[in-house]
Formats: structure tokens, sequence, C-alpha cells
């Protein structure tokens, strides 16, 4: 069969068939290789015990929590809004996290003390929520977590950095006193530690920041009992591009676990935050060549689609990027990036939106490159690999007055289900006034 690369479980002619009844453009997401990244996650080296929460922020989709969480993933949520979508979806409080740069107040506050009542975990990222939330975490004998700005970062692009002197996520360390004097004055316990340095950096530096973070829970956290080092992990969405190796990863973060117990006596149990390596590679963009356009001797051959930054902004984001995939009207494999194959037409996939950066083919510097493929004719899918992370939860999809695209996921026995429809044009205007 002729499946896109060695890792999707969907072939070409079963996306002809999702285009045929749910159009383009459209997700698609493949359900199996979702399962097998849950599976690996919770499979990681550890020492005394691992929580894997998933990073929720990567893809909402109610369907998809559910997936996710039914192989005993915990959630990770970056705001109030997210931790009640993922109960809306089922998960009970006591399955999430809570990580937010928000300062909840009035009803928002309410709900907020009422889902920690009910077991969801409060992670401290500022002096300010410290204190906001004192008197009702003492009040109630409510344990918390704190996420500590450790100094140093890494990530794929400089604006994916969360740990470095310009990212503000976290208590710093130069404010680490302060809190602990003012936790202490209120009979507070920190019994989680967390940091997260960024999101696709170098294995290497998410190896340092293991080693950092347990430096710090033993010089300041007393109390704590689990140790969290944050998502981030890299994955390769394009050939030639090396993923992080968890199964390294595990056993040098329990070697070094086993190592502080043997220094202390206090068994950590281990967290991490997947989110990417959970669903990155597990979704495509489905989209149809609409045009074909030229830019003149010296120029450029453009491939137009009915979806660009509408539906995967990552390329104008960060410059990152995903592999295209040719299939013929007749559901037939016309070229991967994976195969190897030598492609003749160079060319820009360019989408719809009016913006001349709307391109899947920008690269780190912001300069539009041509990319090697099979030539496509007009009717013909064009689909983009690597899209089930930061990209339906993420693209500005109402751009242009382009309706939300539609989610598909084709579940492990290879039946397709429609997870999101289509948005229809009276639903982008229905609060206007």
């Amino acid at each position: 069969m002729s499946r896109l690369n060695g890792f999707c479980n969907i072939d070409a002619k079963q996306f002809l068939d999702i285009y045929e009844e749910y159009g383009a453009p459209a997700y698609v997401y493949d359900g199996a290789a979702i399962a097998e990244r849950c599976r690996a996650a919770l499979s990681m080296p550890n020492a005394f015990g691992i929580d894997a929460r998933y990073a929720m922020k990567a893809n909402s989709n109610r369907t998809l929590l559910r997936e996710i969480t039914r192989f005993g993933l915990l959630i990770d949520a970056s705001s109030l809004s997210e931790a009640r979508r993922a109960v809306m979806a089922g998960v009970d409080c006591d399955k999430i996290i809570l990580t937010s740069q928000e300062i909840p107040e009035g009803g928002d506050r309410e709900v907020l003390e009422g889902m920690i009542r009910r077991g969801l975990l409060y992670n401290v990222c500022s002096l300010r929520q410290l204190r906001l939330i004192g008197d009702f975490a003492a009040d109630n004998a409510t344990e918390l977590s704190i996420r500590v700005h450790p100094g140093v970062g890494a990530g794929e692009t400089a604006s994916r950095n969360t740990g470095d002197h310009y990212s503000c996520f976290g208590v710093h360390l130069s404010d680490i006193d302060e809190a602990l004097e003012y936790a202490g004055g209120m009979g507070l316990k920190f019994t989680q530690v967390h940091t997260h340095i960024g999101s696709g950096g170098d294995p290497e530096l998410w190896r340092g920041n293991i080693d950092r973070l347990l430096g710090i829970v033993g010089t300041y956290f007393p109390d704590a009992v689990s140790v969290s080092f944050g998502g981030g992990l890299k994955e390769a969405r394009m050939p030639g591009e090396t993923a992080a190796d968890i199964e390294s990863l595990g056993g040098y973060a329990a070697e070094r676990i086993s190592e502080f117990y043997a220094r202390t006596g206090r068994k950590l149990k281990m967290e991490i935050e997947p989110g990417t390596y959970i669903v990155a590679n597990a979704g495509y963009a489905l989209t149809r060549v609409i045009d074909k356009k030229s830019t003149g001797a010296g120029g450029f051959k453009f491939v137009v689609v009915n979806g660009g930054m509408e539906i995967n902004a990552r390329p104008q984001l960060y410059g990152s990027h995903h592999p295209f995939y040719v299939v013929s009207r007749a559901g037939e494999l016309l070229s991967s990036e994976f195969d190897g194959d030598e492609k003749t037409y160079d060319a820009i996939v360019a989408g719809r939106c009016c913006e001349s950066g709307d391109t899947q083919n920008i690269d780190a510097d912001g300069a539009i490159t041509p990319r090697a493929m099979a030539e496509p004719e007009i009717g013909d899918l064009v689909i983009i690999g690597g899209v089930g992370a930061y990209c339906s939860s993420m693209a500005p999809f109402n751009y242009n007055s382009y309706p939300q695209a539609p989610e598909i996921l084709v579940r492990e026995n290879g039946h397709p289900q429609l997870i999101r429809k289509r948005q229809e044009l009276e639903q982008i205007v229905v609060n206007e006034l």
C-alpha cells in the first residue's frame, strides 16, 4: 500500500477517500500513531514511577483528549479555560495540573478554587500567584506545585526558549527565597517542583535540565515528592531531522534520581509533559491544488492549495519545515519527501490568504525556498505532514473569513471518524453585534 512514510498508518487512497467525503482543507489524525506514542511516553525509563501529562495546548480536540487520557496520560493545562475544557471532555480535576501566566479573578477565581477542591494541582508561576492563592491553600490544606525559572533555556527557535532571561515563565531563582519565606509563614508545602526550558531544543540541554532541577530540589524544596522536567521533547518532522531519544533521556533521568535518593534518602517520582511528541507526526493537513503559477525566468513556480497559514501557521511563526506529499486524483502517491526518489519539480506551496507570506516554504531566516516534489495537477492533493501539534489549536483560522477546517481521526482499526465539523460562515459572525 502507498503509505506516505514509514510511520503513517494511512495510505494515499484512504486520504483520497477522506477528501471525497469531507472535502479540503481538513486535518487528518492517525490514531494508531497517537496510541503508539502514548504507550512509549508511559514506558519511559524511570527510577520510582512516572506520570506523563499531555500538554493539551498542542491539540485540544475533545476526542483526542479522551483518546490520550484513556491510555493513562494526565493533562497539563496552560490556562483555566484549557482546564475547564479538559473537564468538559470527561477528565477528572485530579488528573489536571494548571500551569499558567493568568491571575484568575472574580468568577474565574471561584471556578479555580472549585477545581482545586476537586483535586486540580495548581502550579505556582509567580510571586503574585503565590500570594493570591496563599490564604485559600492554607485554609484548605492544599499542596502546591511550583514552576521554577532556571535562568537557562533551549528551544528549536528563540521564541520557543522558555527558560532563558527574556522569558518570564515561572518563579525566577532570584525570587525563590522570597517565595519560600512566604510559603513557610503560611504553612504551605510545595510537593512538586517543575521546570520547562523550551520546545524542541537540544536533548543534551534537556539532560542538563534534569541535573539542574534535582540540584534545586535538593537545595530548596524538602517537601517535594515529584519533579517535572516539562516537555519540549524534540520531534523529527522532516527527513534528516533527529528526534529526542526518550529511552536514553529516561535512562539518564532514572540514574540521576537514583543518585539523588542515595544521597538524600528521598524517592522522587518523575513527570514529563509531552505534547508535540504525542501528536505532531500523527497529524496531516489535507489540501487540494486549485492553481499553478510562476513568477517568470529567475522566479519561482507556485502550487496554490486551498489551505495555507489558516491551517498551519508554524512556517510563519517559526520558520518550521513540514513534509509535502503529492497524491493524484486517482489516489496514487506521486511523491513523498521520505521516499528518496529524485523529484524534478521545484516549487513553492502557497495558500490562498491575502498575505505574501502565506506559504509552507519559509525557512528560519524568513526566506521563501522552493522544495522538490512531483509536479501536481489541478485537483491533486498536497498533504502537509507533521501538523498534529500547534496547528488546529493555534492557527489563525478565520483570517480572510475562511472557516475552521474539519478534523478527522482515523482510529486504530482504520475507520475514519469526524471529530470536528467544518465551521460555517454564519458561525464566524454569530457573536457580532
